[in-house]
């Protein structure tokens, strides 16, 4: 392969994936035919026909989404074969295919496979002498080429589903699939490291701990014949527990003592801080239940998470914001490194947070509330026809009139539903993170209580954060702003990004694999979709 060659491919590979992870990529400039790529400068003497190219899209409608990729790949490489050389099929053919088995078992997913393919394959590389025609040749080759698009676009794009069907609304990265398979190609059949959130790579290697797990994980059920275990019980149940915690990796060495002693009580408290349960070391019901999924059940979760990762881009902002809702908790990055978390309330069921990504851009210190038309038809009205004093008991006045109902905020103060400081990046779905002045909520290891907007547990130390790199913004300063009796906007330097997702399992910063609850059966409809029968 001559270097213009070489070059051009890195260069395509370079600009294209990396494109690939923004969520509003420039226009893609048209593929311009490389001439230069012939006979006489490549090292390879087979070549297509491009009229051969588009007739065999004609003829397999299966790579018909992948028209435009077809002709992109083939066009900027002059027809130059991509699988065979002169001496027959490419090192980077059989290192491809030998991917393929592996990729189809580890996500179960049966689309990935084509027959087809098995027989092309077989028949190029068969021990046996058999005649090759041509035209075997280029249906091989164009087949490879497909069946390249179709694993790309899995495992690097994901399913082709309508995500916000989901609750999802977060945009999905683009992905050039032209651009990763010709740099795979030159990395002789091994796709290069393709920029992805860094979830992708921890949930795939614990998925295959899980796969290696259902094979010796007991399936029968533990059932309670007490109300709690703790420290210093001993029993057959605490025996069999023992077993469990061992094998899911909280418990570091094998016991079958059956005793409650120091070492199982902290592999017990491990397992509910990866189950987001109370940790405090006791068994009972709930630790019963988690024990209880089946492994199976485990795979499926992480396999829908995979899914949910591969549409979000790969960390690239040096600051950023997480907020994970079954989590119930908010995560602040810094260059690659969890600066610190918090505690977090989300939504109800009924009134779930919405899933999509902003730029956090303004903090209101001592804000207004502004009450919904529904709180003001449903409660405050009911609530003036009983108590006349109502407004001024709620520290709320009515500033205007809407088809028949009061306008009605809620002055700032310690009682105002939004606490002291709410912090704003902009969107359509009225979406924000405030204080609350119910700080007992934050106690419950259950925390879906708003109406849809994010209440954080330390505002103060989120504040000081935001605000770090202005000298104007002490820590006594942000102090007197949330104690103002009228609001005060301030607009950062740098807008933050945030992200709220939605993830039942994903990898800590200790590298635990962590599980919860799908709060709002976003994980169940996901299901339906991506696996042939329910779980």
């Amino acid at each position: 392969m001559n270097g213009k060659r070489i070059l051009a491919a890195l260069l395509i590979f370079t600009t294209g994936v990396w494109m690939a992870c923004s969520t509003q990529p420039k226009k893609k400039k048209p593929v311009v035919q490389d001439t230069t790529i012939n006979i006489r400068t490549s090292y390879n003497n087979l070549f297509l026909d491009s009229n051969i190219v588009k007739n065999f899209l004609l003829s397999h409608g299966q790579f018909d989404s992948f028209h435009a990729q077809y002709l992109d790949f083939y066009k900027q490489r002059n027809y130059e074969f991509a699988w065979f050389d002169s001496s027959g099929i490419a090192e980077q053919t059989r290192n491809f295919y030998n991917m393929l088995g592996p990729a189809i078992e580890t996500l179960q997913d049966s689309g990935l496979y084509n027959k087809s393919i098995e027989k092309l394959y077989t028949l190029f590389t068969a021990d046996t002498v058999h005649p090759k025609t041509k035209a075997q040749m280029i249906e091989a080759e164009l087949s490879f080429t497909g069946q390249f698009f179709t694993y790309a676009a899995k495992m690097y794009k994901g399913s082709d589903m309508d995500v916000s069907e989901l609750g999802w609304f977060i945009p999905r990265k683009k992905v050039d699939l032209t651009a990763i398979l010709d740099s795979t190609i030159l990395n002789k059949g091994n796709p290069v490291n393709v920029p992805l959130n860094s979830q992708y790579n921890k949930l795939q290697t614990y998925l295959q701990k899980y796969y290696d797990l259902r094979k010796i994980y007991p399936v029968d059920t533990l059932s309670m014949n007490v109300k709690k275990i703790q420290k210093g019980d001993s029993s057959l149940l605490v025996k069999e527990i023992q077993q469990r915690l061992f094998l899911l990796g909280d418990l570091e060495d094998p016991d079958t003592t059956g005793v409650f002693d120091t070492s199982f009580l902290t592999a017990v408290k491990r397992f509910q801080e990866r189950m987001g349960l109370t940790i405090d070391g006791v068994i009972g019901q709930k630790v019963i239940d988690e024990l209880n999924v089946p492994i199976n059940t485990r795979i499926q979760q992480i396999l829908v998470n995979l899914e949910r990762v591969r549409w979000l881009p790969a960390e690239k902002d040096s600051i950023y914001m997480v907020v994970n809702i079954p989590e119930y908790r908010l995560h602040v990055f810094q260059d690659g490194e969890q600066t610190f978390s918090m505690r977090v309330i989300v939504g109800t069921a009924a009134n779930g947070t919405v899933v999509f990504n902003g730029n956090l851009k303004y903090i209101v210190f001592s804000p207004y509330w502004n009450v919904p038309t529904s709180i003001v038809k449903n409660e405050i009205v009911p609530g003036i026809q009983k108590n006349p004093n109502y407004i001024a008991e709620h520290n709320m006045e009515i500033t205007g009139n809407n088809a028949g109902l009061p306008v009605v905020r809620q002055k700032p103060g310690g009682t105002n539903s939004l606490g002291l400081v709410k912090f704003l990046f902009p969107n359509t779905y009225d979406i924000y993170l405030h204080d609350t002045p119910n700080r007992d909520l934050f106690n419950s290891s259950n925390r879906s209580f708003s109406h849809g907007c994010i209440r954080v547990g330390n505002p103060v130390k989120l504040a000081e954060f935001l605000l770090r790199n202005d000298t104007a913004w002490t820590s006594q300063k942000i102090d007197s702003a949330m104690h103002m009796d009228k609001e005060k906007w301030v607009t950062l330097q740098q807008s933050v990004p945030v992200f709220i997702v939605y993830l039942t399992a994903w990898i800590d910063q200790e590298n635990k694999l962590n599980f919860r609850k799908d709060i709002y059966g976003h994980d169940a409809k996901m299901a339906d979709k991506l696996f042939v029968r329910k779980w």
